[in-house]
């Protein structure tokens, strides 16, 4: 199989849990070899909780931008929540500051879907709540004030900017490849799912090497040299 090759269901889950098993920095690390080093996001962005765990799965992407509207409701939002599918992480865009884009009842209805998780270029709230549904979030900032009558869903399943680490914006694209841990998050195109995946397995395997030969007594200048930089 390509990486252009579509992928049924299954494949998919089983990419999405072996990218559960690496860390974003090897991932980040294979990337700059691809000629790819600004895929990572924004410091900013935090799991919410702090102990959310690990976030893996495929871009669902919805956009919005501050709009005044009537109280009431944004149906195009939950117009777009409904498009999500098993193993995807809804990517929230827009040009809201300190506005929630997420709160406790759209993920449970996203994990009901088969969600697993959000990545918010903007605020979110009820994360006590959120804690509770086991649904990962990683988001630039939390805020009590909801979007409705602020900020409006204009669009779902379209290429959406957030901010990045290394340049001021990444380009999110539906189906690229979204991992998150302790150390940040970061996008893998969709291209270059598999390349980087295989390659981030591999220096997994390397820094596990070289983790049991410290704890047994070989120096790091040892260890290094047998192994090399990792």
């Amino acid at each position: 199989m390509t990486d252009n090759a579509p992928l049924d269901a299954a494949k998919r889950e089983e990419l999405r849990q072996r990218y559960l098993a690496v860390d974003t920095s090897n991932v980040a690390d294979v990337l700059d070899t691809l000629g790819l080093p600004d895929q990572g996001l924004a410091p900013q962005f935090q799991p919410y909780p702090a102990e959310a765990g690990r976030m893996a799965g495929f871009a669902y992407t919805i956009r919005g931008q501050m709009t005044p509207f009537p109280l009431g409701g944004d149906a195009d939002k939950m117009k777009a929540c409904q498009g999500v599918s098993p193993g995807e992480i809804t990517v929230w865009s827009g040009d809201g500051e300190g506005i929630c884009y997420f709160g406790e009842l759209i993920a449970i209805g996203m994990k009901e879907k088969g969600c697993v998780g959000a990545l918010v270029d903007g605020g979110i709230r009820d994360i006590r709540w959120i804690a509770q549904q086991d649904f990962p979030v990683f988001a630039r900032y939390r805020t009590p004030v909801q979007s409705i009558g602020r900020w409006k869903v204009n669009a779902c399943q379209v290429p959406v900017l957030l901010r990045g680490a290394t340049g001021r914006y990444v380009e999110i694209k539906p189906g690229d490849f979204i991992l998150g841990d302790e150390d940040g998050a970061i996008v893998i195109p969709a291209g270059v799912l598999e390349k980087v995946l295989i390659e981030a397995e591999r220096l997994t395997g390397v820094e596990i090497s070289i983790r049991q030969e410290l704890s047994r007594g070989l120096p790091l200048a040892d260890a290094l040299a047998k192994y090399g930089h990792v």
